[in-house]
């Protein structure tokens, strides 16, 4: 087994991300406007996909004014000035294609699919609302209404988004990653008009994008497309600096959050760690998946499997634009108390800091990553949004293409070096959900 795995990660290793991708297939072209272009041509299926990456996200945000990047991601679907409330999705399903978005703590990512020929009413729609969006007051007010029962919905259903709501508010004291992406409620009903006009004429500006075109097009018709119905539209960029720096932590942080409704007690904890374009990077995705992916992994498998401790475990290493937190999730048996489920925790954290993991862990860890990797090259949806990701959080998405290099050359020492720089006490926050305080 051993051979076998040393064979598919070198097998991995030696081969592009996919057979006919390299970073010399992948155009950069920039609008005049700012607007930063990428193509990738790829005849694989007569289809294409659109990524747009706004780089807004909660961490743009104001006390006051929270929740305002994820609220767009709704208002940028109701209307602009030739395409009234609802015909969006409706003009672009009359073309073959669908859409999607998402909002982060960093970025507001807006995805769009559809067969090649109708490109061009891709772009009228995007350009639309990007140029000319609507602020109906009908519109903002419901889709207000909407936004904070989808927050109210989250609280209540989820245990992990109340619990993760507050650690995050206790790891951070001063940078915005503190307050949820959905926001606070009186942020949410206190919004104005003018707030949200301002937001969108600062962010939503074309020099604060990058958008990504793969599939079966031709890359200069692309950029003629987005030159006549995108490159004019142009305003100054004046986006505000983020200048706050999250100062060191420098003692752990605990947290108790009650919900009766609950029978497994809920433990987090959460570990500071570099922004994604750090070194560290890739040393620090490749523990998550030693911890947490899958059976065999060491967390499930000690505390799941072996102790009958937990039911669930997750490892998370955040990938932010700014230093950002590696967080664990245990969900516990039923009717322990939680200080059993932390104890055994700690255990197994404490055993990685002495002895940290071994080879074969490691080679493991790579083969899943790298599998991972080249199977999102597969397909034109993948790599649409791996470009952009890399572009983006990673450096460049030239460093897409060195992806491979970077996770074989991480060691068994730089796995031990990163979990005694970051994952010590005095650098964490533990959060608890439980039905009842512990005596």
């Amino acid at each position: 087994m051993k051979r076998l795995g040393f064979l598919l990660s070198s097998l991995i290793v030696a081969l592009p991300l996919s057979a006919a991708t390299s970073k010399e297939d992948v155009q950069e072209f920039k609008l005049k406007n700012g607007m930063k272009v990428l193509i990738l041509k790829d005849s694989s299926i007569p289809n294409a996909n659109m990524y747009t990456f706004w780089k807004v996200g909660s961490r743009n945000e104001l006390p006051g004014i929270t929740g305002l990047s994820h609220f767009f991601e709704h208002m940028m679907f109701n209307g602009s000035k030739h395409y009234p409330p609802g015909s969006f999705d409706t003009t672009m399903e009359a073309a073959g294609g669908s859409n999607n978005a998402y909002t982060t703590n960093d970025v507001t990512v807006y995805t769009n699919w559809f067969p090649s020929q109708s490109f061009s009413t891709i772009v009228k729609l995007e350009a639309d609302r990007i140029g000319a969006l609507s602020f109906d007051d009908t519109k903002i007010n419901s889709e207000r209404g909407v936004v904070l029962s989808e927050r109210s919905t989250g609280l209540e259903n989820d245990p992990w988004e109340e619990l993760s709501t507050v650690v995050r508010s206790t790891a951070f004291l001063a940078h915005p990653y503190s307050w949820p992406v959905i926001g606070w409620e009186p942020d949410i009903k206190a919004w104005t008009k003018a707030d949200l006009q301002h937001y969108f004429d600062t962010y939503y500006n074309p020099a604060n994008a990058v958008m990504v075109v793969v599939g079966d097009v031709d890359p200069s018709a692309v950029i003629k497309e987005l030159q006549t119905k995108i490159e004019p539209i142009s305003r100054p960029f004046e986006g505000h600096p983020l200048r706050t720096i999250e100062p060191e932590q420098k003692g752990e942080r605990r947290v108790w959050v009650l919900k009766p409704t609950i029978t497994n007690p809920h433990l987090m904890v959460a570990y500071h760690i570099p922004a994604a374009n750090h070194a560290d990077h890739y040393a620090l995705d490749l523990l998550s998946v030693i911890l947490s992916d899958g059976p065999s992994s060491r967390l499930y498998k000690s505390l799941v499997d072996e102790q009958r401790i937990a039911l669930e475990v997750g490892a998370n290493n955040g990938e932010g634009l700014d230093p950002e937190l590696f967080t664990f999730d245990v969900v516990g048996a039923e009717g322990l108390k939680p200080s059993r489920v932390e104890k055994a925790f700690d255990k197994e954290i404490g055993a990685l800091l002495a002895k940290g993991v071994t080879e074969r862990e490691l080679e493991k860890a790579k083969n899943k990553r790298l599998v991972g990797l080249y199977r999102g090259m597969e397909t034109i949806n993948g790599k649409a949004q791996l470009l952009g990701n890399y572009e983006v959080f990673l450096g460049g998405y030239q460093n897409l293409f060195q992806a491979p290099t970077r996770y074989k050359a991480v060691t068994v020492q730089d796995i031990k070096r990163v979990l005694s720089t970051y994952f010590n006490k005095s650098n964490r926050t533990i959060g608890i959900l439980d039905q009842r305080q512990e005596n």
